[in-house]
């Protein structure tokens, strides 16, 4: 299980994209909140849950609320997944030997933080948890004022849980 459960201080980190840009969490934070989604490439809950991640990047993404992916992939195989997955939000990748996984304690991905402004996490997922993103969904609405949308759609069966 992760170490950083709900209630509890996310550790810093700073990290680049592959294209080389940096994104340091305490930065992030100073502008509101972070969603932040620990993930490998040929993790297959991973795979299943990156689009709804999407999802609340097109809905939530903007004044302030930052969706970011921690990869613990190379650039290229990142940017494949991306690329087939259709990722538009900003990509990290943890570098060898995984220091920010590491810190966090991740033992399964994808492993889905929502951390607020004072780096407090305020929702912690292991594995695809549909209540969890649906929880984060609603909170990243409340920040931007925004009725909240459905993240799942009335025609798509989607598990309650799946384990990473």
């Amino acid at each position: 299980m992760s170490t950083i459960d709900a209630g509890h201080t996310a550790p810093d980190f700073s990290l680049k994209t592959a294209e080389g840009c940096e994104f340091s969490l305490d930065k992030l934070c100073e502008r509101g909140p972070v969603v932040a989604a620990f993930f490998k490439i040929s993790c297959p809950v991973c795979q299943f849950t990156f689009p709804f991640l999407e999802r609340l990047h097109r809905q939530y993404a903007g004044d302030g609320v930052v969706i970011l992916g921690v990869s613990q992939n190379d650039a290229r195989d990142t940017r494949k997944f991306c690329k087939e997955y259709g990722v538009t939000f900003p990509v990290v990748l943890d570098d060898a030997g995984y220091p920010v996984s590491n810190a966090y304690g991740i033992s399964n991905v994808p492993t889905v933080y929502l951390i607020d402004s004072a780096r407090s996490v305020k929702v912690s997922c292991m594995g695809f948890g549909k209540q969890d993103l649906e929880t984060i969904a609603g909170a990243l609405a409340e920040r931007r004022k925004l009725p909240a949308t459905p993240l799942f759609l009335p025609n798509e069966i989607i598990p309650a849980y799946k384990p990473g």
